[in-house]
């Protein structure tokens, strides 16, 4: 399913507009998983998603 991609991807610092181009979605569609994201990390921003991704070794 492509929407588990999409934390990989925004880890690897593609913008929604390249990930929604390579998984063939709306970028509207990827700004809503980043969204939903971000609110289950408990983050405001991509860095800091990654950090903690990173820290709880994901």
């Amino acid at each position: 399913m492509p929407y588990r991609r999409v934390p990989d991807l925004v880890g690897a610092g593609l913008t929604n507009h390249a990930i929604a181009q390579r998984l063939f979605l709306s970028e509207k569609t990827i700004r809503n998983h980043v969204s939903n994201i971000f609110a289950k990390l408990g983050v405001s921003g991509r860095a800091e998603a990654v950090a903690r991704a990173r820290d709880a070794h994901l």
